[in-house]
């Protein structure tokens, strides 16, 4: 069986440092079932054509594990040595791990740029036809072309067999569309030759940590990838829905209020807040960023996608907001090269911590008016003293501009939670206090619409050490 690999990208070698196999060389990988082969039948700076071919010792695959034996004659008499089945994503996970995982040591910037590919498969058993292949790989962005093969070309009277070549073309990364092929692939015939346990699930969950979740057809997948294995079927897609209610908790917060105003506004305010913190860290020139109080990862999951940032930290006091910012940002099946980058840990912002310490920038978005104020100064302490990264951005709510929301009753804070709201005047002096306490110099910014009597409904107040400055 073959799977080819193309690219147009210029130069179209970059395809060897992304798949870590020179194109210069012709390599031979010794599997459990078999050998796999590599080599570059073209290689050019205009096109880049990688091979996998599988050759299958049919010996040594009766004597496996496998669970696709239907009986005694299937174990001599089969199509496995010949077509794309679980064997295919065995190979492509030990042959081509590394760019599996998102990883590419020589030409790290190459991994999340997207470029032209076509993948060819021959031949691929589909159960299911051409159709199944347009549900599978349609709604992740592939043309496809497929080419159905006759059961003989010999005996025409026979009619058309279950065999297809298929190509596969799509803008995307090398790295994605692997993992579209390791979990698809099987998916087709649903088949595997080897025993199907627990651990199946997490591969799958793994693999299609990005993708699956949104997928229509997640539910078909699931059973194909998993077959005859009812109890995991039903695991996965427990874990699946869980995550997609995770990652759409925003969206369906938003349509539910969306007939009142306040909400609209406050939802405009939590993105203008995310971004303008970002952007006074981007603007600090930090590339190792804490997030004290992060709740649940949404500042987080904006600091990730940036390249700039190279080592993230999120910490807070709530383990339930912890445990959903794990799940938002998936972090146990984020590549490896990602989660190298990002860190969670359990903590409260006032006590010292080892673990703060020597960080370029601290985020502290809406977090200091759920503090006892008598706490404030430990607080303080822990941040400007101790930890003592070189900017710190803190937002707080203005209190001054509760007058504007209609609904929100006078004299009333707008959390249950907050022990005070302080005005413009009340965020500037406590601020200056802390900056000439502990050596920095403090900036003011208003975050949202700006009111002309009250200001805007967040504060922000950007912390740069004094030092930085002269």
């Amino acid at each position: 069986m073959l799977l080819t690999i193309s690219t147009t990208h210029q130069p179209a070698t970059d395809l060897g440092y992304l798949l870590h196999k020179n194109p210069a060389r012709c390599q031979t990988f010794e599997l459990t079932f078999g050998q796999a082969h590599v080599f570059y039948p073209e290689a050019s700076d205009r096109q880049c054509t990688c091979c996998l071919l599988l050759d299958v010792d049919p010996v040594g695959l009766v004597r496996g594990k496998g669970n696709w034996k239907e009986g005694l004659l299937d174990q001599y008499v089969n199509d496995r040595p010949y077509v794309a089945s679980s064997l295919m994503s065995v190979a492509i996970a030990g042959v081509f791990g590394s760019a599996l995982a998102g990883r590419c040591k020589d030409r790290a910037e190459l991994v999340d740029v997207e470029l032209p590919l076509t993948a060819r498969i021959d031949v691929l058993p589909v159960r299911g036809g051409e159709e199944l292949l347009q549900r599978m790989f349609g709604p992740l962005g592939y043309h496809v072309i497929a080419t159905r093969h006759p059961l003989d070309s010999q005996f025409a009277e026979w009619g058309e067999g279950p065999y297809f070549s298929v190509e596969l073309s799509h803008t995307t990364t090398i790295s994605r569309l692997l993992q579209h092929l390791y979990v698809l692939i099987p998916v087709f015939d649903g088949k595997k030759h080897y025993y199907i346990g627990p651990d199946e699930v997490e591969k799958l969950l793994a693999k299609g940590a990005a993708w699956l979740a949104e997928h229509p057809e997640r539910e078909t997948i699931t059973r194909r990838y998993l077959p005859q294995r009812n109890s995991l079927v039903r695991q996965a897609l427990a874990r699946l829905v869980e995550e997609e209610l995770v990652e759409h908790e925003d969206d369906s917060v938003a349509a539910e209020e969306s007939s009142s105003p306040q909400a609209e506004r406050e939802l405009s305010l939590h993105e203008q807040r995310i971004g303008a913190v970002l952007a006074a860290i981007r603007a600090s020139g930090a590339t190792r960023v804490v997030d004290l109080g992060c709740g649940e990862g949404k500042l987080l999951r904006e600091l990730l996608a940036d390249k700039q940032f190279t080592e993230i930290l999120g910490m807070d006091v709530s383990v339930r907001s912890l445990e959903i910012a794990h799940r938002r940002l998936k972090l146990d099946r984020v590549p490896e090269r990602q989660r190298e980058r990002i860190q969670i840990i359990h903590g409260a912002l006032t006590y010292r911590d080892e673990r703060l310490a020597n960080f370029d920038a601290a985020a502290i978005v809406e977090v200091i008016e759920h503090l006892d104020p008598a706490r404030l100064a430990s607080f303080e302490r822990v941040v400007f003293e101790h930890a003592r990264p070189g900017t710190v951005v803190v937002t707080t709510p203005n209190r001054e501009y509760n007058v504007v929301w209609e609904t929100l009753p006078a004299g009333e804070m707008r959390h249950s939670d907050h022990r005070f709201e302080w005005t413009r005047a009340e965020f500037e002096a406590w601020a200056n206090g802390v900056a000439e306490r502990f050596g920095y110099a403090v900036r003011f910014l208003p975050v949202g619409p700006v009111d002309a009597e009250v200001g805007a409904p967040s504060q922000m107040g950007v912390f740069e050490e004094a030092t930085r400055n002269e």
